[in-house]
């Protein structure tokens, strides 16, 4: 029986016992990929043995089937996310796992940095609602041999996992129904373009195809409330010939801005005058001054899925591709209803 070393044991004692030098002692724990199967062996034995790590710890490096992800969204200040999350928490628990979170605050930076953090944890995989697409950084996990999977409404086929709502589709969807309540000049609500160009793509081919119909975009900065409100304000104060009248705000936070605006123009009735939808449907939408048309998207299905391709990727990271693209759902409410 080998005999445990007393006080804290360091790499070098593992090396040593292991019959390895430090620096693969180093690639076992952070990228054991790089490392023979039978040299991983042997180093995770002596840690057990010796004590290095607990014996979990050791179960996971060596078998891949951690219980913790890591998520990285957008802004958890967002009802959204904060639903995702929660959403997220609850698909795992059902499969016995915890989810470890983090709010990129739409900071690249930030979400490096949590995607360092998480692949340091030794977490089963990061899910991430990416900024921009995938960066550098997050390739780089993928290469490492980590399960990465994107809420990202980008296609990525053949180089990441991925599970969305059809933004086009849901863009299409939005418009459609607008045209359908009477509208004939609508307003798009939001930017940066980069998060929102799909649901104006989806917008403006649905468009095409209703003759006489006019669609124009209202930039944003950020998708809140008071960007919402500023943009709503401006709207309302346009000449009648020239002000739409119906608003298809690019998230609920903005669309509910753009109800509270209207809501300090007496002469302006929602949806008589303008018809107000918003894209999401979080919890606060359905109680809103007027409840809120908008196009659901479906946190349940997006964490089931997203955890579902997390967990079948963890088996085989650098070859699992699968686009997951979920259907949008209509959710019609008093702002449209004529």
């Amino acid at each position: 029986m080998t005999e445990r070393p007393r006080g804290r044991v360091g790499i070098r004692e593992v090396a040593h016992r292991a019959g390895v030098s430090d620096g693969t002692v180093s690639n076992v724990m952070n990228r054991p990929h790089l490392v023979a199967p039978a040299t991983v062996a042997r180093v995770l034995a002596v840690m057990d043995e010796i004590g290095f790590v607990r014996n979990s710890l050791a179960h996971q490096l060596r078998t891949g089937a951690g219980t913790t992800i890591g998520l990285v969204v957008l802004n958890a200040a967002n009802p959204f996310f904060a639903e995702l999350a929660h959403a997220c928490e609850e698909a795992a628990e059902r499969r016995g796992m915890t989810v470890l979170t983090g709010s990129s605050n739409q900071d690249l930076e930030r979400e490096n940095r949590f995607v360092d953090v998480f692949e340091q944890q030794r977490v089963r995989g990061v899910l991430v609602a990416p900024i921009d697409g995938p960066t550098p950084r997050m390739e780089r996990l993928q290469e490492r041999g980590s399960a990465l999977v994107l809420f990202d409404t980008h296609p990525h086929p053949g180089r990441f996992a991925t599970v969305s709502l059809d933004g086009h589709a849901a863009g299409a969807m939005a418009v459609r129904h607008l045209i359908e309540c009477g509208s004939r000049r609508i307003a798009f609500v939001g930017g940066p373009m980069h998060l929102v160009h799909d649901r104006w793509a989806g917008a403006t081919e649905e468009l095409r195809r209703h003759p006489g119909v006019l669609l124009q975009h209202v930039d944003t900065a950020e998708q809140t409330v008071t960007e919402g409100q500023a943009a709503g304000s401006y709207l309302a104060a346009l000449p009648k010939q020239e002000r739409p009248d119906a608003l298809f705000g690019a998230n609920d936070l903005l669309a509910l801005g753009l109800l509270q605006a209207l809501a300090q123009h007496e002469t302006l009735r929602v949806p008589q005058d303008i018809a107000v939808m918003g894209y999401d449907d979080i919890e606060f939408s359905a109680s809103a001054i007027v409840p809120l048309t908008s196009i659901r998207q479906p946190r349940d299905k997006l964490a089931s899925e997203g955890l579902r391709l997390l967990i079948e990727g963890s088996a085989d990271p650098r070859n699992h591709r699968e686009q997951v693209l979920l259907p949008p759902e209509l959710i019609v409410r008093a702002s449209t209803k004529r």
